[in-house]
């Protein structure tokens, strides 16, 4: 069950080209999110796979509806995961046979029609512990009136300019935000080290340290202080221990 410690705004896709099933889909979202007080949630509908796509959004969990006019439930999943979508994917059909298709596109569950509200209140606590399980290995960066969750694994370094905190990911995408990176520190795990006063790096994406610059993935370097060079090599080989056990 979702736990009240949650406080990030929880987004749910509905794409369905039946507007009636869109709408029941969104009043089963709705009313089991409402047992849940305190969690704020978000439930935006699609009337087709394009729409979807088009859409600027950044959803945490996305129900498809496997028939649609192209690209259908399966094609839209296969362009999602393309472009590096990480939600949990909720096939929604009346095909039992499509469902070893979901596999390939790492979908979350599979929920055949007519929907019954016990096997999707059963789904959604599994959602929303993966959700819980996800946000524990992640940071959350609110960025205006919005906010995204960001995967630690996925934070190569993060470096300070100004009053602004960039957070490099692995996938090249760069996140500004205003922290001050002492407050970033508290909020990061054992695998980040600060190498310098400007500088948070993820020490799985250290390949070396040469001439006062850390090397990483792709032939990228940042800087590390002259006094924190022999705390680095410290750090990474106690790193490398706990990643063995």
């Amino acid at each position: 069950m979702l736990k009240s410690v949650v406080i990030y705004t929880i987004s749910f896709a509905v794409c369905d080209d039946e507007p009636v099933m869109a709408g029941e889909i969104s009043e089963l979202i709705s009313g089991y999110m409402r047992r849940h007080k305190g969690t704020p949630f978000s439930v935006s509908s699609f009337s087709s796979g394009s729409a979807l796509l088009k859409s600027s959004g950044a959803f945490d969990v996305v129900f498809l509806d496997v028939q649609m006019d192209g690209p259908d439930g399966m094609d839209t999943a296969r362009l999602l995961r393309r472009r590096g979508d990480t939600a949990l994917l909720i096939f929604v059909t009346v095909l039992k046979e499509r469902v070893f298709d979901a596999f390939q596109v790492e979908a979350f569950d599979y929920l055949i029609k007519p929907i019954s509200s016990e096997s999707f209140y059963g789904t959604m606590d599994r959602a929303m512990g993966a959700l819980e399980h996800k946000a524990s290995k992640s940071i959350i960066v609110r960025r205006g009136s919005g906010c995204e969750i960001v995967p630690l694994s996925e934070i190569v370094y993060c470096e300070v300019l100004g009053r602004k905190i960039y957070i490099h990911r692995s996938d090249g995408t760069v996140i500004d935000y205003y922290e001050k990176i002492g407050e970033l520190e508290q909020r990061v795990d054992g695998r980040f080290f600060k190498c310098h006063r400007s500088y948070l790096v993820n020490l799985a994406y250290v390949r070396g340290c040469r001439s006062g610059r850390i090397i990483l993935p792709n032939e990228q370097t940042i800087p590390v202080s002259r006094l924190r060079e022999s705390e680095l090599t410290a750090a990474l080989l106690r790193y490398m221990k706990e990643a063995e056990r």
